[in-house]
């Protein structure tokens, strides 16, 4: 008899269920969409009641789909969206039907409040996070202040897939990827900071217990079963966040390895023994038990569809916008582009805004292109010099997401990094790695490493070219001096702006 792993992924476009056979083959995925709720100007939310009725659908249609797989699953992970902010009061029922989700921002006010109030060495140690919008316990403060009574009747705080694996079992835990990125979990002790909660005024007993992402949460329930079509009894596990889930199933989970995630924005994440404390980095516990150092920026694949749109209205393919960019030499010439379209997640200025220096007569259409791509890859080398200044060095990099199909653009960022990059051949990382997990979990492998060897493949590696790189390492400290001398406009430009609305 066949042994399989179920896989789901609350994302925030959709929850996703997949069976993965025993060596790493995804045999059937099945997609359930939800909708975004945006009540208004930068909040976003989702009901969670729709994460489980996508997941029970989506789970139904690939149990369908293999008929008998429900019995041959061996072991239930679930990975999701992360920082989404549910609760629930002794009963299991929703205290307020909504969730706000990682990229709402109505927590500013309590953000700025905080930095206030707080010098970012004093916290940093605490919590191994800067101070941003995205972490839960600003959310908690917001919700507490706004609406009490939601917040009050509360007895546990979940994070999406949390809320999932409570449907499923019945159980109530977090696991150390998503308490990590909380604003509230100890990075020495793995536990909830009781410092952090008084300094948010929050209450620390809603906090389920953190766990790690290999343990068995709990069993398939009777009623999740007569739900879900799976079988009761079936082991669920406590799981993670989808970003670190995807890291691991892209086959980086070792000191020294990195990952480059590049869809909307850019994440660039380098495993590590420890988090760096920095005003500029964020810090995950991954899976395996290690720090995963992060960089994000906000403009990745957004500044290629921004420039589809602006220079051509769309009426382009991304293919033949690539192959414009392809006809202008290495270094566009001279023309630099700094890609912070959407301003900055960190730092002093998240107001900042994108540039073209350097046009000449000489520049055309394709120089634009290139410059653009080149640009992204000079932010996020700039992140890369960031985390590499204490001394942990990239040894090989792993692209994800939509950018590891963008060929140009692999071979800009293997000479821009001096670094070989390698593609996987399954695109679905995030189911991998709840699969990875779960056959980790179950038995078939000692060691997370031992599973990520056997499951993940990689399609090709793309090799630094050194004319490019050189020229890169010539262009980078004009890079960096654009983008510290721009810095005195941005605040210009928003009294412009004011004045001219």
């Amino acid at each position: 008899m066949e042994t399989f792993y179920l896989a789901v992924d609350v994302g925030t476009g959709s929850v996703r269920a997949a069976l993965v056979d025993a060596t790493g083959k995804i045999r059937s995925l099945a997609a359930r969409e939800h909708e975004q709720i945006v009540p208004r100007y930068g909040w976003s939310e989702q009901r969670p009641l729709d994460w489980w009725t996508g997941a029970v659908s989506s789970i139904r249609e690939v149990l369908a789909s293999v008929p008998g797989s429900a019995a041959q699953i061996a072991a239930i992970c679930a990975c999701g969206q992360m920082h989404g902010t549910v609760l629930i009061d002794a009963d299991g029922q929703l205290t307020r039907d909504t969730a706000p989700l990682w990229n709402d921002k109505r927590t500013q006010p309590q953000v700025t409040s905080f930095r206030a109030r707080h010098d970012t060495a004093s916290y940093l140690p605490r919590t191994a996070n800067p101070a941003t919008p995205a972490w839960p316990g600003f959310k908690l403060q917001w919700l507490k202040a706004h609406e009490p009574a939601a917040y009050e009747r509360a007895t546990t705080v979940f994070m999406p897939k949390d809320y999932v694996n409570f449907r499923l079992t019945g159980e109530r835990a977090c696991d150390w990827t998503d308490a990590s990125t909380t604003f509230l979990m100890d990075p020495v002790s793995r536990t909830w900071s009781q410092a952090m909660l008084d300094a948010l005024e929050l209450d620390g007993s809603k906090l389920p217990p953190i766990r790690a992402p290999l343990d068995i949460l709990g069993a398939v329930t009777h009623a999740a079963a007569a739900e879900t079509g799976l079988r009761e009894g079936t082991p669920v596990l406590v799981g993670g966040g989808d970003y670190p889930v995807s890291v691991l199933g892209s086959g980086v989970y070792a000191a020294g390895l990195a990952s480059d995630i590049t869809g909307t924005s850019s994440i660039i994440t380098v495993i590590a023994d420890t988090p760096m404390l920095h005003p500029e980095v964020s810090n995950l516990a991954t899976c395996e038990g290690l720090w995963g150092r992060f960089m994000l920026l906000d403009s990745g694949g957004d500044a290629m569809r921004w420039a589809r749109r602006a220079f051509h209205e769309n009426a382009l393919s991304y293919e033949a916008v690539a192959q414009k960019a392809a006809a202008a030499p290495v270094g566009s010439e001279g023309l630099f582009f700094l890609p912070y379209l959407t301003g900055e997640r960190l730092g002093d200025h998240a107001n900042s805004r994108a540039q073209f220096f350097g046009i000449a007569a000489k520049h055309g259409l394709a120089h634009l292109h290139r410059s653009v791509l080149e640009g992204v890859a000079f932010g996020v080398r700039r992140h890369i010099g960031l985390i590499e200044s204490t001394g942990v060095t990239m040894e090989r990099l792993v692209a994800a997401s939509g950018g590891a199909k963008a060929a140009l653009w692999l071979d800009i960022k293997a000479s821009m990094y001096r670094t070989p990059i390698l593609v996987p051949a399954e695109v679905e990382c995030g189911v991998t790695g709840c699969a990875i997990l779960a056959a980790t979990a179950q038995g078939q492998f000692a060691r997370l490493g031992d599973a990520v060897n056997a499951f993940v493949h990689f399609e090709r590696e793309v090799q630094p070219d050194p004319y490019a790189s050189d020229t890169y390492d010539r262009m980078m400290p004009i890079f960096e001096r654009l983008y510290a001398h721009s810095q005195q406009f941005y605040d210009d430009l928003d009294r412009l702006s004011g004045a001219s609305a």
